[in-house]
């Protein structure tokens, strides 16, 4: 997400890429824009605004505050730059520490799962929202400390660049006090964020990359097919995609 930040409501993670032959034309940069919308904000206004919280089943005011996201790997060229007319939309904040999980395979997972479950061990079934974060990595950490292996395992060294998206102009203090209303006064429509970026990347891009025309819906299919691993390389069909996450 990608996750959305609201109260303590979270949702994510999302993958944000253009597909071909958008891609060509800076599309990614146009959708990652969309993100901070009007509409975006009403949405979750209206599907969440007045829930309750899953763990302290109390009513919620949640309010769409701060989108987080990180690049795939290392500095991120689809978020660098994203400003509109002087407004940012994602800002970074830094790099994450180059710990993670997704150098662990599927198969290997699972054996360390069904090591867990041998051992009758509770992170096996703790997959469950208001169970603790993440707990592929907290179950792959268990499985290790009970094989007897170092943790560093989780430390794969690329870092990935961190960005945030406000919402408000005073989204840090509202999520820090609790308290207050966001103040929303240069959030656009859909509309005009597309329009404003079209003319800020697409249209410039295409008259230096004229090639996007001779795309064909034959390529694409080619691309998403599977590989050999069974799935599709992300990477060879979207533009540079990232993680809207937390």
């Amino acid at each position: 997400m990608k996750r959305f930040l609201g109260g303590r409501k979270q949702i994510g993670p999302y993958v944000l890429g253009a597909l071909p032959p958008y891609n060509l034309l800076l599309g990614g940069k146009a959708i990652a824009c969309l993100v901070r919308t009007r509409e975006v904000y009403n949405d979750f206004l209206e599907k969440y605004g007045s829930t309750k919280g899953v763990i302290s089943k109390k009513k919620k005011r949640s309010r769409l505050l701060l989108v987080t996201t990180s690049s795939s790997l290392g500095r991120s060229s689809l978020y660098n730059r994203l400003k509109l007319d002087d407004k940012i939309y994602f800002r970074s904040i830094g790099f994450s520490g180059g710990w993670g999980h997704f150098h662990i395979s599927d198969e290997i997972f699972s054996a360390l799962r069904k090591y867990l479950t041998h051992l009758g061990h509770p992170y096996v079934k703790r997959n469950r929202f208001g169970q603790g974060p993440n707990w592929r990595l907290r179950t792959i950490r268990e499985a290790l400390k009970s094989l007897g292996l170092a943790e560093a395992t989780l430390h794969h060294g690329l870092k990935r660049e961190v960005f945030i998206c406000e919402f408000a102009s005073n989204s840090l203090s509202l999520l820090k006090s609790g308290k207050g209303n966001p103040i929303l006064s240069d959030l656009h429509t859909v509309a005009d964020v597309a329009t404003r970026a079209v003319e800020r990347w697409v249209r410039p891009r295409a008259q230096r990359r004229p090639e996007f025309r001779a795309w064909q819906k034959a390529e694409l299919i080619r691309r998403l097919a599977t590989k050999d691993n069974g799935k599709p390389h992300v990477a060879d069909i979207c533009d540079g995609p990232s993680q809207v996450t937390g």
